[in-house]
């Protein structure tokens, strides 16, 4: 007798729909404006603000419309994963998922190690040295890192105000900070060396942080990666998306304009630059008092845009589950709250796992920046596969309805992946900012290995256990 096997499409529909357009809104806010990148970027002086306008145009714009096409044609739980599977195949469906979720299981540690960088804000001079504390930092991170899984787990009806509150957490910062910027330039209270935003040649350009940037600009497909959760998709994606989209880029470049006009590139630091910024223009304008409830907000906007990465992350893992490459429990759905509980819990024991390993031979600013790093080249080839699939519909012969107009499909798929592929290969230059520059090059090589590697083998492992389960045949 043969056992048919749900597929990812019908079991989802047991997920209850939880995210209107305000709710994406918030989330994409959260999502993509991570304040911990910005002094990354900022660290770079002036001329970082080139890098916001090239990446905008030439990745951020056109993922939006890859994003709106793509929901718009191939609804349903997954987005990406789903996008490519149904485009390119089961096998690089998986491939495009798995570096997706690895991607956040690097990237949401390094969301956590921001929060060590505002505990000294928070507890005042005697929490100082907590930030270079590892069993301080490891206790920290991986209590936040659950409360967002627990959170996730009795819900989207509750974890979305996790991700609600972040984003308007992100959002309050970036005024807070373009408005001090603004103040204190208004009394001369600040240096600022405008010469270096001119560009005198392209070499000029910090084109090493240009992988970091695009990474920063990822997360406008968390909402068709939760597609059968958000009400009316085809009416709140592309609203959540354009105004999502808007707000993001206005608190990125002001808020990385601020930092760079108030701290001295040289002593910016990519731990806790947003808080250093503060403190120094708030300091200048004698607003101390505003500095504690600002750390807090940091805090909660932090542990806003973990939930948002978990959740996302978790769907891709529960997706796999009912398509049988991962394992099928992956793919179960809380009896009471309706959530992929066993993808989330799981996703929380390996990034879990990832910050107690990184701290093998490397100080906390070194962990942190090769994590980051880490982050940007896996998320990078699941954005190759997301721009692949909107080219093989953009040039195709299909008749089929489209959102936009063929060209534009054409012009955004091509100008995205270009910006991708560059991207990636630049995520494999160190920044100033590495000290060993052989060891960051053998765990990027190694691990992206180990992690390509291991997603293969498992995927041709359960594909065997998939066909004996469906047609008996060993």
């Amino acid at each position: 007798m043969q056992v048919r096997q749900a597929t990812a499409e019908e079991s989802s529909g047991h997920l209850i729909r939880a995210l209107g357009v305000s709710d994406l809104t918030w989330l994409y806010l959260v999502a993509v404006v991570n304040l911990n990148i910005i002094p990354v970027v900022a660290a770079e002086g002036l001329r970082g603000m080139w890098l916001w306008v090239l990446v905008c145009v030439f990745f951020f714009v056109p993922q939006g419309i890859g994003v709106i096409e793509l929901a718009e044609r191939m609804p349903g739980e997954g987005g990406l994963y789903l996008w490519t599977k149904e485009t390119y195949g089961s096998f690089h469906g998986f491939l495009c998922g798995w570096c997706y979720w690895t991607t956040n299981m690097f990237f949401v540690p390094t969301l956590l190690f921001y929060v060590t960088g505002v505990t000294a804000y928070i507890g005042g001079a005697g929490a100082t040295g907590l930030s270079q504390n590892r069993i301080f930092f490891f206790a920290l991170t991986t209590s936040l890192l659950w409360f967002t899984i627990l959170a996730n787990i009795h819900g989207l009806g509750v974890g979305k105000w996790v991700s609600n509150v972040g984003g308007v957490g992100s959002l309050t910062i970036a005024v807070v900070l373009m408005a001090l910027a603004a103040v204190a330039l208004a009394h001369h209270r600040l240096v600022t060396p405008w010469k270096d935003l001119a560009l005198t040649h392209l070499g000029s350009l910090p084109v090493s942080t240009i992988g970091v940037v695009c990474l920063a600009l990822v997360g406008l497909e968390l909402g068709p990666v939760m597609g059968d959760e958000v009400r009316d998709p085809r009416r709140t994606i592309p609203r959540g998306v354009l105004v999502g989209g808007l707000l993001c880029i206005t608190a990125y470049a002001g808020s990385t304009l601020s930092l760079a006009v108030s701290v001295p590139q040289s002593q910016m630091a990519v731990v806790e630059g947003m808080m250093q910024a503060i403190d120094k223009m708030s300091a200048s304008l004698n607003v101390n008092w505003i500095l504690l409830p600002l750390a807090i907000i940091m805090a909660a906007s932090i542990v806003g845009s973990t939930s948002a990465w978990v959740s996302g992350s978790a769907r891709i893992l529960f997706v796999c589950g009912l398509d049988r490459y991962l394992p099928k429990a992956l793919g179960s759905i809380h009896s009471r709250y309706g959530s992929p509980h066993i993808a989330l819990s799981m996703f929380g024991v390996l990034a879990t796992s990832i910050i107690a390993m990184s701290f093998i031979g490397a100080s906390v600013k070194e962990a942190y920046l090769t994590m980051l790093d880490l982050s940007v080249a896996l998320q990078m080839i699941s954005y190759l596969y997301l721009f692949a699939t909107l080219i093989h519909g953009a040039f195709s012969k299909s008749t089929a309805p489209r959102y936009f107009r063929r060209i534009t499909l054409q012009i955004a798929s091509l100008s995205g992946i270009a910006m991708t592929a560059l991207g990636l290969t630049m995520t494999f230059v160190p920044s100033r900012q590495i000290t060993s520059i052989w060891s960051f090059e053998l765990k990027m090589f190694v691990t992206l290995a180990l992690f390509l590697g291991l997603a293969t083998t498992l995927f041709f492992y359960y594909s065997r256990h998939r066909h004996v389960a469906e047609t008996g045949e060993v």
